[in-house]
């Protein structure tokens, strides 16, 4: 960290505290089978997160709507499997797929342990481009929600990280300049480079295994930032 004393820390939340991989594959594990989709979940599971991924770059980008980005990701999986999924399934999916998410409330590793100690010394935030009926109710269901003064969603803000105006609209909201704020979250452009740019003070969870780029700190386990704060 720099000179400047951190008071105020922002948290992304998918692939940084809640884990999306281990509740999006039950997920799927319980819609598919309500729905009868004869399709390995594994194997499905492969080709999906790629697709995934590839679709919420798009949605950053605003070249997708999210209605599309809740399709698309399904329809391409399923012709990438070459399995025949008609369009009113897959529509059944994707609001099924949002409905039940939430649901499931795995945390990743040390999530509650670092929160604990950050929690008495800190002020607490989350940033996420993830929609915001999901989000909160991803907050409650992990029982992660009292930790956090401020959520801000992209939703809210209008824009979705790296967009610079997410991340002044939360540090007009917590109240805080940047300098003082620390973004932590394992995208490193819509996290890192995003918060960077705007002069907070970043630290990347590496959930992604991503070479290390010398941009900031990196860690491999959330119960790292002890030693760094």
């Amino acid at each position: 960290m720099s000179d400047y004393q951190v008071t105020d820390i922002f948290f992304d939340l998918d692939h940084t505290l809640w884990d999306f991989e281990k509740n999006s594959a039950l997920t799927f594990a319980k819609i598919l089978a309500h729905h009868k989709v004869q399709v390995d979940l594994n194997v499905f599971l492969e080709v999906y997160s790629p697709i995934n991924l590839q679709m919420w770059a798009l949605y950053r980008e605003n070249q997708i709507s999210k209605s599309e980005l809740r399709y698309q990701r399904l329809k391409q999986t399923f012709d990438a499997l070459r399995v025949h999924v008609s369009d009113e399934v897959i529509n059944r999916l994707a609001h099924d797929y949002i409905a039940h998410l939430s649901s499931f409330t795995h945390l990743l590793p040390n999530t509650v342990p670092t929160l604990e100690y950050l929690f008495p010394k800190y002020k607490l935030h989350i940033i996420t481009n993830g929609f915001q009926e999901v989000q909160t109710k991803k907050l409650k269901g992990s029982s992660i929600d009292h930790y956090f003064q401020k959520v801000i969603d992209s939703e809210m803000a209008g824009v979705k990280k790296p967009d610079p105006y997410i991340f002044e609209l939360a540090l007009d909201m917590a109240q805080v300049p940047p300098q003082r704020s620390l973004m932590i979250g394992d995208n490193l452009e819509a996290d890192i480079l995003g918060a960077k740019a705007i002069g907070m003070q970043v630290l990347h969870y590496n959930f992604h295994n991503d070479p290390d780029h010398g941009i900031c700190t990196m860690i491999n386990d959330l119960i790292e930032i002890k030693n760094i704060l």
